[in-house]
């Protein structure tokens, strides 16, 4: 640690002997501050032989300088790296905090030159430290040889070694080494040295070049692990290996194509190919020429070429001792120097046959025909024959070359034809198979072809036939409606005879099995005719239709053609509503009585069938003796005291009248268009809220003397009732007590006689 000394405000005066310092009593000595040095473990200090980890985050705090002035001085702290180098860290001169601000690796800067500093504003102390950076297992292994494709030979012993991987993981400690593996190493030829890396072939197994000539050997190099970011990782990489497998002559001669059949016809001479065989060097990397040759089976009657394996007749087919030959043919490798190698065999069946000349011919009545036809009616039974067709089939050959299939060609699988095999010759029978599909109004005529095809020939001789079938039609078919149901509309107060719905069916049949008739019946049928040709449904002459006695109509449609075959459909008439019938009141005179703060209804009544036309809307035309102190409501039709009425006195104040009576013409008008409107007298009585329900109904019958009969005869009726009950009570009970002082009397006089 560095010290200085530093004289401040010194005054020297000149003297002959002697020197005079003024003011020395504030000389003051200065001493450079410092850091404190708490070893390379710790957190705080100068850094020295300070480390981290490379996967330290950045923006990490990772360090705080610490120092001191020995006079007591606020220090600064400061920190630079050397010019060129990349600044990894920064510093707060206040606090001494250091943060990481560029991502460390420790593989391309293992150690960190930093000056560090610290000041009192006077001196500074520089020093160099250095920060070690430590290794974290961020690093995948690296292949050095892969990936990389070897040729191997196919005879190469089982367990040999064939390469060897190398790999090189640039962490360190557990986190550097490497050991290898085989992806999928269960299904491989291969097998791997987990440490050194060395590729084998399995023992027990071996390369063959004839199934597979190249694999794919996938490599997996994985580190032993270490600590990122606080956890345990492992790192590994993978490159595949292709392996060429290099064919050896190890495979004898294979045959092509095989098995080996040639014919011998009656019309053959000596010296025409029958057959020629091929074959090929099974080692198909490096192959060998072929030698062919009989092996046995030959009898002499034939012979091979060795280079082209052409078989070939020697004599006339008729000195044949035999109709099949099993001949024998080797293939040999040759090698280079003319030596015979593996061979292999394979059998030629020859086979002596009659010459095929005569292909299938289909035969009528009078003599070979290439068309029959038919004429018959649709939809005929399935099963039944169609007699009608007469037809014969032969081929003039013998043997398998008379041998000969038969089927139909054609629309769907309406028609079969037996037999289906021939030889030589057959009557030819149809049958019908889908009586359904044979139907007039789809196919007016049907076409087929009849063909027959020679089953064992090379030459596949074939002929054909047509078939022609023109149908009849018959009465199959139900008129069919265009739409199951029918929805129809027609405003009421239409006049007779006018038109509601036309309706359509059709009948595909032919002729008057085609013509269609209509009839309506059904509960509301009974306002509606229709024309039976045209379909046209309109209302009875006299029929009046009205929406308000009945809006709906359900009654059906029935369309039938000649021979009574029909269907039906479902008819909907809707009787529109019109605006014909204005709201109407119960009576054209109302009385009501109104409570102070509660309302009165009237209601009118609109005839019409729908909305708009039956809804009603209410207004007060009319209002004597005021007209400003009720409200309606125009969809209910309460009328009300406007709101600021509250007692009978504001209403004497508006009116003299002492019987606080009102009349009022209130109008009942519909919706519809044109619209419709009713107007009634209401005569309303006011009076006071306190007033009971029962009070105001008293006030009422005033002006309703029958209401007042009918109480009145109530009540005296029920006082008469009342009076008879109690009468006969009284009555009752006086004859219970004569009958019981009488049997008293009865006991006293028997209790005399007794004694």
């Amino acid at each position: 640690m560095t010290s200085f000394f530093r004289m401040k405000n010194v005054k020297i005066l000149h003297f002959p002997l002697l020197f005079v310092f003024v003011h020395a009593c504030f000389a003051q000595a200065d001493f450079a501050p410092f850091f404190y040095d708490n070893g390379p473990y710790s957190y705080n200090g100068n850094m020295a032989l300070f480390s981290l980890s490379e996967d330290t985050a950045v923006g990490t705090q990772i360090y705080c300088l610490n120092g001191s002035d020995p006079e007591g001085q606020e220090v600064r702290y400061g920190l630079s790296f050397d010019p060129g180098s990349k600044e990894y860290f920064r510093v707060n001169f206040k606090t001494g905090n250091i943060t990481l601000v560029e991502k460390l690796d420790r593989e391309k800067h293992d150690s960190i030159d930093v000056l560090v500093s610290i000041t009192d504003g006077q001196s500074k102390v520089v020093e160099r430290v250095t920060v070690f950076v430590m290794d974290a297992n961020d690093e995948k292994p690296e292949f050095q040889n892969m990936p990389a494709i070897i040729d191997v030979l196919e005879t190469t012993e089982s367990g040999s070694t064939i390469y060897k991987v190398e790999a090189v993981d640039r962490d360190t400690g557990s986190g550097g080494s490497v050991t290898y593996f085989l992806l999928n190493p269960q299904t491989s030829l291969f097998a791997m040295d987990r440490n050194s890396g060395v590729l084998r072939i399995k023992s027990g197994e071996t390369l063959d070049y004839e199934k597979t000539k190249t694999h794919f050997v996938t490599v997996i190099a994985k580190d032993g692990g270490g600590n990122v970011n606080g956890k345990e990782q492992f790192m590994s990489s993978s490159a595949t290996l292709t392996i060429n497998v290099i064919d050896a002559q190890d495979t004898p001669p294979v045959f092509i194509g095989t098995p080996y059949f040639g014919y011998v016809y009656e019309i053959s001479v000596p010296g025409s190919e029958i057959f020629t065989v091929v074959a090929k060097d099974g080692d198909v990397g490096s192959p060998n020429p072929i030698q062919y040759s009989f092996d046995n089976g030959d009898d002499g009657v034939f012979s091979i070429n060795k280079t082209s394996g052409c078989i070939t007749l020697l004599t006339h087919p008729m000195y044949l001792k035999r109709e099949i030959f099993n001949i024998k043919v080797k293939a040999t490798e040759v090698s280079p120097e003319g030596r015979l190698l593996d061979s292999g065999v394979t059998t030629v069946v020859i086979r002596v046959v009659d010459l095929n000349n005569n292909p299938p011919t289909f035969y009528g009545e009078s003599g070979p025909q290439n068309m029959f036809q038919l004429t018959m009616y649709e939809h005929p039974p399935e099963g039944e024959i169609l007699r009608g067709l007469k037809i014969t089939v032969n081929d003039s050959d013998q043997g398998a070359n008379a041998k000969f299939n038969l089927r139909l060609i054609g629309p769907g699988r309406m028609l079969r034809v037996v037999p289906q095999t021939v030889l030589n010759e057959a009557q030819v029978t149809i049958l019908v198979e889908d009586s359904a599909a044979m139907d007039f109004e789809k196919h007016q005529f049907i076409t087929y072809k009849l063909l027959a095809v020679e089953i064992d020939t090379p030459e596949r001789f074939s002929a054909t036939a047509d078939i022609v079938i023109h149908l009849l039609d018959t009465n199959d078919n139900a008129p069919k409606f265009s739409s199951e149901y029918y929805i129809a509309r027609i405003p009421e107060n239409s006049p007779g005879g006018s038109n509601v719905v036309s309706v359509t069916a059709t009948d595909p049949d032919s002729g008057p099995w085609g013509d269609v008739k209509y009839s309506i019946y059904g509960s509301g049928a009974e306002l509606f005719l229709i024309q039976p040709a045209s379909g046209i449904i309109y209302t009875q002459p006299w029929a009046t239709l009205d929406a308000e006695v009945r809006s709906k109509y359900n009654f059906y449609v029935k369309a039938e053609d000649a021979e009574g075959k029909y269907s039906l459909a479902e008819i909907f008439v809707t009787v529109l509503d019109l605006n014909d019938h204005p709201p109407a009141f119960n009576e054209n005179f109302l009385e009501k009585t109104m409570v102070i703060g509660a309302p009165v209804r009237i209601e009118a009544v609109d005839q019409d069938a729908e909305i708009p036309n039956n809804v009603i809307e209410y207004a007060i035309m009319k209002a004597e003796p005021d007209n400003n102190i009720f409200d309606i409501n125009v969809d209910t039709g309460e009328i009300m005291l406007k709101s600021y009425i509250k007692s009978m006195a504001i209403i004497h104040n508006i009116t003299k009248q002492s019987d606080c009576t009102w009349s009022l013409v209130v109008q009942a008008r519909d919706r519809g268009q044109p619209s419709f409107s009713t107007t009634a007298v209401i005569k309303i009585d006011i009076t006071e809220a306190v007033k009971s329900r029962f009070v105001s109904y008293f006030l009422g019958l005033r002006k309703r003397p029958g209401a007042v009969f009918g109480i009145c005869l109530t009540a005296v009726t029920f006082a008469i009732s009342l009076t008879i009950f109690i009468s006969t009570v009284i009555y009752w009970n006086s004859v219970k007590k004569t009958r019981v002082q009488s049997k008293g009397k009865i006991r006293k006089i028997i209790r005399r006689h007794v004694v």
